[in-house]
């Protein structure tokens, strides 16, 4: 928990960073907003961490609109938003301002007067974020401006920067990732070889508080996320990062570690996730996941509920059943009629009233609602159980273990059911909020409608498993289903592989934007991205 202090500079931090951000074309983006005299490096950092809260825009246009429905995690009654651009620049903006005080970061470390010995803790954090924001941007993407970009002190040419193959950025990313867990020193009464202190950005650190030790397990658990993701396309590099990890026995994120974005404990107000769901209003729960939820018995009742995550993520209708709405529509048929307002602050004061014409089951009005204590998630424990039990069950830098497997993949499932359970219970406005202990939380995995081994070891229930734990991370699951392409659907696959860019950048970078696309295969959504298996 940050002090008083922290959380005044947390806010000083992000305010400055987001009035930075007032001019949106390229050469904005690439200036420094900052009189490096004026603002000290653990202000910069701080500012950088606060980044990855989610974007406004970003949540409504991207994530509600098209992950939600493209991933079958959600379904849409309509689909009434469809200025996906928007969101699109929301997000691109948010990296490009974010990268411009990363390249002052590094810019003062490289020019730091005393012993470059004494910043590896810090260099260390500055690369595990910048690499996270970086795939981040690039799995929606694909190729993007980056080891040129952000460098407007560089000189003119600087201001449109080339684009990167997003293989080229995959595979320095992750040798960043290699050198911050190497080099990170996590005893924090450790001295460099001449004796001096490590220089240590204290409580300007929202994430961890300078804990070394977790900045060590984020980065070796970012390392395993991205090396399953480019299994597929470069599985000798795969297995060479995923078996030193495992095999290593190398600190990872545990249970009770997931790390995230809590506004409670990091000084701001999630206002931007009632405010998507409101103002936006067509999400429902889809066919799709309520079939994952409650695979044998769908009934309205809600009786047939195996997964108890089923009364954490979604709510009833108005008539309090559980109702999904068809994520696939039949050729010919008119969707089904839904209104309500089932996301309206009128259930602040009357949880029961959502609209009489809301016939269809919401996401659980609390999960979104909540703006102090319920978390943005960045990794969870149980997305590094899930990525285990793959290797192993794959034999991807490990000997094969079925048995092995099986254990990640119920810790994987018990993780995120206390996690979700813990979240509601702590929440300060969530009422009669579901307790899911973590013995049944096990046990659960091995229902023999869940087991994997009582299901011949399929690999497609890890990766149901994933998809369900990714419920508020859309973007990982929309990641998951491109890689994969087995995680729960129904009807045919769309072809909506990654977002377009900007409209800015065909004409403020129009040549280097024209090579990247050219280089691509074009700048439309069915474009598939790098690390997708053909």
């Amino acid at each position: 928990m940050q002090s008083t202090t922290n959380k005044i500079w947390t806010f000083i931090a992000c305010l400055a960073f987001f009035l930075s951000g007032c001019e949106k074309d390229f050469e904005s983006i690439n200036q420094n907003p900052y009189n490096p005299t004026e603002t000290s490096m653990e202000a910069l950092f701080n500012g950088v961490v606060s980044s990855l809260q989610l974007t406004w825009d970003g949540q409504f246009y991207v994530d509600n609109e098209i992950l939600y429905d493209v991933t079958q995690l959600g379904a849409l009654k309509s689909k009434s938003w469809q200025n996906t651009a928007k969101g699109a620049k929301a997000i691109w903006d948010n990296y490009y301002e974010a990268l411009r005080n990363i390249r002052e970061l590094e810019r003062r470390m490289d020019n730091y007067a005393g012993e470059q010995e004494e910043l590896v803790n810090v260099r260390s954090m500055l690369k595990v974020v910048t690499a996270y924001k970086t795939f981040f941007l690039t799995d929606l993407f694909g190729d993007i401006p980056f080891s040129e970009a952000g460098r407007g002190l560089d000189g003119s040419a600087a201001l449109r920067p080339a684009y990167d193959a997003q293989e080229d950025i995959y595979r320095f990313l992750l040798e960043e990732l290699t050198w911050a867990s190497e080099n990170i020193e996590v005893n924090p009464t450790e001295q460099t070889a001449s004796g001096k202190d490590y220089y240590s950005f204290g409580g300007f650190d929202p994430l961890f508080d300078s804990n070394m030790i977790m900045w060590q397990r984020f980065a070796n658990s970012l390392l395993l996320r991205y090396a399953m993701r480019i299994v597929e396309v470069d599985r000798p590099l795969a297995e060479q990062i995923t078996g030193r990890i495992l095999t290593e026995d190398l600190p990872l994120i545990r249970d009770g570690e997931d790390v995230v974005m809590r506004p409670s404990a990091m000084g701001f107000t999630r206002l931007s996730s009632h405010w998507s769901f409101r103002e936006h209003n067509n999400l429902r729960m889809g066919s799709t996941v309520w079939k994952a939820l409650a695979p044998l018995d769908q009934s309205p009742s809600g009786a047939g509920i195996l997964d108890p995550r089923a009364r954490i993520f979604f709510d009833t209708n108005n008539d309090d059943a559980w109702v999904p709405f068809p994520n696939e529509i039949p050729a010919g048929e008119t969707p089904p009629v839904e209104g309500g307002i089932p996301y309206g602050g009128q259930r602040d004061s009357n949880f029961g009233i959502k609209g009489n014409d809301n016939y269809f089951s919401s996401f659980h009005y609390y999960l979104i609602r909540d703006e102090n204590d319920i978390p943005e998630v960045l990794l969870s424990a149980a997305e590094v159980h899930f990525h285990k039990a793959e290797a192993m069950l794959r034999g991807i830098g490990v000997p094969q273990d079925d048995y092995g497997a099986e254990n990640e993949y119920a810790q994987g499932i018990s993780s995120s059911m206390v996690f979700w359970s813990n979240e509601a219970q702590n929440s300060s406005i969530w009422e009669n909020a579901p307790v899911i202990s973590s013995g049944d939380a096990y046990q659960f995995a091995f229902d023999p409608a869940v087991s994997l081994s009582g299901n011949g070891f399929d690999l497609s229930l890890i990766y149901k498993q994933e998809w369900i734990c990714y419920f508020r991370q859309p973007w990982e699951a929309f990641s998951l289903w491109r890689r994969t392409k087995a995680t729960p659907r129904e009807g045919e696959e769309p072809q909506y592989y990654r977002l377009q860019y900007p409209a800015d950048e065909a004409n403020l970078n129009a040549s280097n934007y024209q090579a990247a696309t050219s280089a691509m295969g074009g700048d439309e959504n069915n474009v598939k991205v790098w690390w997708m298996a053909d």
